[in-house]
């Protein structure tokens, strides 16, 4: 199996281009974290994988057979405006919608039972979701992706609004699909969540992947940096060195960012000029500070 498949995807608006040429993969049982600045296309491509838009050029595949009507039954889909009814009943609600993914009767009900305990709302079946907290709404949004057990999970900001005992309920049920084989897709801008939950990472800039590849190997890809303790240096000790941008001091502690071609040594030897050097460790960039450094890159032209 190859998984979902985003090949070459391209949507406009008019003179507003959505996406151009969006290209990634989901591999069986993989967890992939898709995340950008608000804007850059996300929500887009999970609506043309779904079928809700329609795509201008590309195409979507599962399993490397284009995606159909009968293909879209099986996917899970986690919308960011929420979408459950809200007069109508959890259970019925639940019920209701596994049926329309074709599910019979009894096993509808049987999963909305099993769905509504995973996910802590059991005891709110009989409720009308308006009725529920906006994190058990978040809960019960999600069952309504996983009552009809998809194969495919795409969730567009599933742990907005939740408090940290939901959050990791809600990872590890998407850990136990992935274990599964199902290949599952989220967008957040919890990036620290995203670097502890994810096997790959893509970053879209302006509808386009920019970065691809296992957070290990998108930090490595990153300009390395220095966290050096110097209580006797002056400001600007670091100026002098090629290729080396201060990113701020705080007290004596200099953190720096190491160009192409720069040296850390000649770096140490500026360190040691200033008097005792109480600390020189190398570090490589965080999630967090490799996204700020990709989507603030200058945005490409239409």
């Amino acid at each position: 199996m190859t998984g979902l498949e985003i090949d070459a995807i391209s949507k406009r608006y008019g003179d507003v281009v959505a996406l151009r040429e969006m290209t990634f993969d989901v591999r069986p049982g993989e967890l992939f974290g898709f995340v950008g600045s608000n804007g850059a296309g996300k929500t887009t491509t999970m609506r043309i994988a779904l079928g809700v838009l329609s795509a201008d050029a590309g195409e979507v595949r599962y399993d490397g057979q284009p995606v159909t009507h009968e293909t879209r039954r099986h996917i899970g889909y986690m919308p960011e405006e929420r979408g459950l009814y809200p007069k109508m009943k959890v259970a019925e609600q639940l019920t209701y919608l596994a049926r329309l993914h074709g599910m019979s009767a009894a096993d509808a009900r049987a999963s909305t039972e099993k769905w509504t305990e995973r996910l802590g709302v059991a005891a709110r079946r009989e409720d009308e979701v308006q009725k529920l907290s906006l994190g058990n709404q978040q809960r019960v949004q999600l069952a309504a992706a996983l009552v009809h057990e998809p194969r495919i999970l795409v969730l567009d900001e599933p742990f907005s609004g939740l408090d940290p005992v939901a959050v990791d309920v809600m990872s590890a049920v998407l850990k136990e699909k992935a274990a599964e084989g199902v290949p599952v897709v989220f967008s957040s801008h919890q990036l620290d969540l995203v670097e502890r939950l994810c096997d790959r990472v893509g970053i879209v800039r302006s509808g386009q992947m920019v970065e691809v590849g296992t957070v290990g190997e998108l930090r490595s890809g990153g300009a390395a940096r220095l966290r050096v303790d110097v209580p006797e240096a002056g400001d600007g000790w670091a100026d002098g060195v090629p290729g080396v941008r201060v990113l701020g001091r705080k007290g004596t502690v200099t953190e720096l960012e190491l160009g192409a071609g720069a040296d850390d040594q000649d770096v140490l030897k500026a360190a040691l000029a200033t008097g005792p050097v109480r600390e020189f460790a190398r570090e490589q960039p965080s999630l967090a500070d490799l996204f700020r450094s990709v989507v603030t890159t200058e945005e490409v032209p239409a």
